[in-house]
């Protein structure tokens, strides 16, 4: 079920903070009540593989998003206690010690069910009784919310791919130009190239000088 174009769901999720604080957030609430961009990023489980590079990584480049007025927040179905074990476990012991952004503890899978993130399939045998199969945990699903609570980009990979996360600075950066300027920004756009105008005559000066 694709939200882009559309408002992100105004739901209140427990969360925890890296102080160990248990929190409620609203990521649609976040958005507008702040006036600020929000990246959110589910991965799948805490203590596995690939999900403590990722938390690392968007970790790392938190200033960066913080110079455009975003507000990280990361996001599984595991519960608060389990965030704050993981975020009291070193980085050279599989850990996510160190990351700071407040991180979704959807136990009930309350946002990720609406968001159609989960890996679960529901099945029927002949004589309509229901099952399920799946781990039912979220994929790699992620989020760019304007100042509007309105969704600008949502993808979605499988659990084995790790996401690359200055492509997500240059989305922020492609859709702040934009609403800026009013211009489009073609492929491969990048902070500092030439956008263009969302018309014949644009796009044909574009591809003429590139």
């Amino acid at each position: 079920m694709a939200i882009v174009g559309k408002k992100f769901p105004s739901v209140s999720i427990d969360a925890m903070s890296d102080m160990g604080d248990d929190l409620k957030i609203n990521v649609f609430e976040e958005a507008v009540n702040k006036n600020s961009k929000v990246l959110l990023f589910w991965y799948p489980k805490d203590f596995t593989f690939v999900c403590p590079t990722e938390l690392h990584a968007f970790q790392a480049a938190l200033p960066e998003f913080e110079k455009r007025n975003t507000i990280v927040i990361g996001a599984s179905c595991d519960t608060n206690e389990v965030h704050f074990a993981w975020l009291n476990t070193p980085k050279d012991n599989g850990g996510i010690e160190g990351v700071t952004y407040p991180i979704l503890a959807d136990t009930h899978r309350q946002l990720s069910g609406i968001l159609d993130i989960l890996d679960q399939e529901v099945n029927y045998d002949e004589e309509g009784n229901e099952s399920f199969s799946g781990s039912n945990v979220s994929f790699r699903a992620t989020y760019l919310i304007d100042e509007t609570g309105k969704v600008f980009h949502e993808s979605v990979n499988d659990m084995p791919l790790g996401r690359n996360v200055k492509e997500y600075l240059r989305l922020i950066d492609a859709y702040a130009h934009v609403q800026k300027h009013g211009e489009v920004c073609p492929a491969n756009w990048e902070e500092g190239k030439e956008a263009m105008n969302a018309n014949r005559t644009g796009v044909a000066e574009y591809l003429a000088a590139n």
